[in-house]
Parts: C-alpha cells; sequence; structure tokens
C-alpha cells in the first residue's frame, strides 16, 4: 500500500471465474481424468484428447466478473450499481481482499474497512465488545486507540447491555450496526458498503446515512453498493452500472441510475406486457420513454426553470403522447429535493387512446417549500391497478424551479404540514 498515489484504489482487468461441479464427486474424477488423459497422450494421442475433452465436459464454468476496470481517486465516492447476480458484492470482495481475482489485479492505497455481510468477521462465540477489539486489531489499530473511541462505538450501534452478550444470541439488525459502528469509527482510508445496512431499522439507516456523510467530510473514500438510488445520488461522486460481470456504463450518477432504470424497465416490459405489441423503450435527453407514451412538452410557469418566493403559485404543464395500446394510462407527477427524495406528487388518471394521440395536463399548486431547488418527475405508466403498474417512460431534470425564501422560522424540514399547537 503506497498512501502517497494520487488514487485510492485501481482495478486492472479484474476477473472471477467459478468452476461448477455436477457433483461432489466430479471434483476429484475430473482433474484426475484430465491428468490421465495427460499421461495417455504420450503414448496414445488420440485416447488422450479424447479422456481430457471428457474431463472437460463435466466442468462448466461462471464468469461472475469480466474485465473490470476502474480507478478511484482519494476523497472519491463511487457507487455501484446492477440487477442482482451482476457481480458488485463479488467485485466489492475482491477489493477488500476477501476473493482473489482470477485474473488482473486490485492495488489499495491506504486502509480498508469493508462492511461486506452482516457479521463478516465476528466471533459469534465472543461478545460484541470482545469483537470490537478483535475487528479494530484487523484494521490494524492498537488497544489504546480503540479503547479512547470504545464509548462512541457503543453508543453509536445503540444495542444496550448485549454488547456483554455473545454475537450468536444478537438478531441479524443488532448485528449490522455493531459492524458498521466499528468501522465508522476507525477512520478508514477507504470505506466499502455492501447493501447490510438496508438491513437495519429505518432509524438506524438515518443515523448510517449521516454517518457516512461525516466519513465523506473527512476525505475518505468511498464504495458503495446498494439498491437505494436516492443514497447513491446523495453521497456519491460517480457511479458505475454492472451488468453480468461487466461494466456497461461509467459517469454521473443521474445519467447511469437513469441507463439502469431503462434496462429495469425494458426488460419488465418484455416480461409482462400482454395487450399487444408497443414500440420499445429508447434513451431520451432527459430519460427514456416508449414512441407511444412520453411527455412531449412540459413547463413550469411557462418556461423549464422559475425562480420563486415561497407561496408563490406555480403551475405545471404537461403535453403526453398516448397511443392506442395503452388501456389504462395515467401520468405520475414528482416533486424531488436536490438530493432526489421524492418529496409529493400526484398519480392523475388520463383517457385511453385520445383522438388526437395527445393530451394536456396542467398542475397548479403553491410553491410552500423550504429555500432549494426541486425538479419535477414525470413517469407516464399503464396502470390497471396500484399493484400492476407498467412504466412507460421516466423523465427529470427538464423541469425545475427554485424557492428563495428562508422560511426556517415558520416551519423546519422542507415543506409545512398543518399541525394544531398549544402551549400551556
Amino acid at each position: 500500500m503506497t498512501l502517497n498515489s494520487p488514487s485510492a484504489l485501481s482495478a486492472t482487468h479484474v476477473g472471477k471465474t467459478y468452476r461448477m461441479w455436477p457433483s461432489p464427486a466430479a471434483r476429484l474424477t475430473a482433474p484426475a481424468l484430465h491428468r490421465l488423459g495427460g499421461l495417455l497422450a504420450r503414448v496414445a494421442p488420440s485416447w488422450g484428447l479424447r479422456i481430457q475433452a471428457h474431463a472437460r465436459n463435466r466442468v462448466h464454468t461462471h464468469d461472475a466478473l469480466s474485465d473490470v476496470t476502474f480507478e478511484l481517486a482519494r476523497g472519491e465516492a463511487l457507487g455501484i450499481i446492477g440487477l442482482n447476480g451482476s457481480g458488485k458484492s463479488t467485485l466489492l470482495q475482491i477489493v477488500a481482499g476477501v476473493l482473489p481475482p482470477s485474473t488482473g489485479a486490485v492495488q489499495v492505497n491506504g486502509r480498508v474497512a469493508a462492511l461486506l455481510e452482516l457479521g463478516s468477521g465476528f466471533n459469534p462465540e465472543l461478545s460484541g465488545r470482545e469483537n470490537i477489539y478483535i475487528n479494530a486489531a484487523i484494521l490494524g489499530l492498537d488497544r489504546a486507540y480503540v479503547e479512547a473511541r470504545l464509548q462512541d462505538i457503543i453508543a453509536f450501534a445503540d444495542i444496550g447491555d448485549y454488547v456483554d452478550e455473545p454475537v450468536k444470541t444478537y438478531s441479524s439488525g443488532m448485528v449490522v450496526r455493531l459492524a458498521f459502528a466499528v468501522l465508522a469509527h476507525t477512520q478508514p482510508d477507504i470505506l466499502i458498503v455492501d447493501e447490510a445496512l438496508a438491513v437495519g431499522d429505518a432509524a438506524f439507516q438515518a443515523k448510517a446515512m449521516s454517518k457516512i456523510e461525516e466519513i465523506l467530510a473527512q476525505g475518505t473514500t468511498l464504495l458503495f453498493v446498494g439498491h437505494d438510488l436516492n443514497a447513491v445520488k446523495a453521497f456519491c461522486h460517480r457511479a458505475m452500472l454492472l451488468e453480468r460481470g461487466r461494466i456497461v456504463m461509467e459517469g454521473l450518477p443521474d445519467e447511469v441510475i437513469t441507463e439502469y432504470l431503462l434496462r429495469v424497465h425494458r426488460r419488465a416490459l418484455e416480461q409482462t406486457r400482454r395487450e399487444g405489441p408497443i414500440e420499445p423503450i429508447e434513451r431520451l435527453d432527459d430519460g427514456y420513454g416508449s414512441v407511444e407514451a412520453r411527455v412531449d412538452r412540459a413547463s413550469v410557469n411557462g418556461a423549464h426553470h422559475v425562480t420563486l418566493r415561497h407561496g408563490d403559485a406555480l403551475e405545471l404543464e404537461f403535453e403526453v403522447r398516448l397511443g392506442p395500446g395503452i388501456a389504462h394510462p395515467a401520468l405520475i407527477v414528482d416533486v424531488m429535493d436536490g438530493k432526489g427524495l421524492q418529496l409529493t406528487g400526484r398519480r392523475i388518471a388520463l383517457p385511453p387512446s385520445p383522438a388526437s394521440g395527445r393530451c394536456t395536463i396542467r398542475v397548479a399548486m403553491d410553491a410552500i417549500f423550504q429555500q432549494g431547488v426541486y425538479r419535477v418527475r414525470t413517469r407516464v405508466v399503464d396502470a390497471p391497478s396500484l399493484d400492476q403498474t407498467s412504466v412507460l417512460s421516466r423523465q427529470e431534470g427538464k423541469l425545475s424551479f427554485e424557492v428563495v425564501d428562508d422560511c426556517r422560522e415558520r416551519f423546519t424540514g422542507l415543506f409545512p404540514v398543518p399541525m394544531t399547537i398549544e402551549v400551556d
């Protein structure tokens, strides 16, 4: 490890191949047959080659990763997204040193702390307190360093007196809280977080996200994997999309997430569309959509971006293209904050197959939001019911508005909620 390197880590042509055996016995017989074929090839080449071919046919391989190359600068946050089985966790395990790569190499510059799987590295027979010291020692930290931060770690984990009980008695949520608390307080150079945080309750997830923000502010490098796309937008400077073990796109989080959702919804439509053929979903400047279903024109107060005072009137107007193959069309309009968190929205039923092929929708509301910039997202869906919704287009980024008034004296948070207050 070289701390003077400008990059925190680099992966070069990394690949991981697993051998898959048809039976436990094949683990022994296939290599033995291959070696026997090699010996016979010296005296009877045809027989030797035939036996070796038979041995190879008994072994199947699966490429979990193929030719993955990227570099991560110090202090940078990279989000890795993709469907289950795309190789995300395998890549993190290789970076963390848990798995060796079959091909290529990974260069890590600095101390790595990895939260990969629940309780990874924990001894279930030892107490939580004892495992704190063991995990810190694995990270290269001495006992004095841990003792100075022990109470902060225990308080953050919030597992009470269970810290002195064996880990095998913990729930999955308690295990992940303790594991994250240890990693978050050891000041790593590189923090690797897998989807394990999703196991914690809502309160812990909020606390963990705040801690990640604090760690990033100190210059720690982050490698983040998760299905929470809002978290990827909030924390990561760039993102990478994996599909079947290969990098298919790398760039800004918004762009990569849009491509990921495009692929997900395109695959879902191909599998569930029942009412005849529909034009394929394609990439648009502000998202993706079908030729038969998309927002062709949109405005907020007659423009694409407006600046407002708190409480000013907002009028959103959309012209939606609707083809004849959509039986239950609807437009979903969402208002999101700067980090992509959905604040409010409406699901608006539309008339099927309008004569002109177009439908105009106007949405009026007041800009009763806190100071900041807000974006408008639209989705055209085919929704026979709430539980049966096919997304045909998803567009965001073209419409936005800014509220310039600081309204913290009136309410806290992003927008007010009607409430009755009494002070005795």
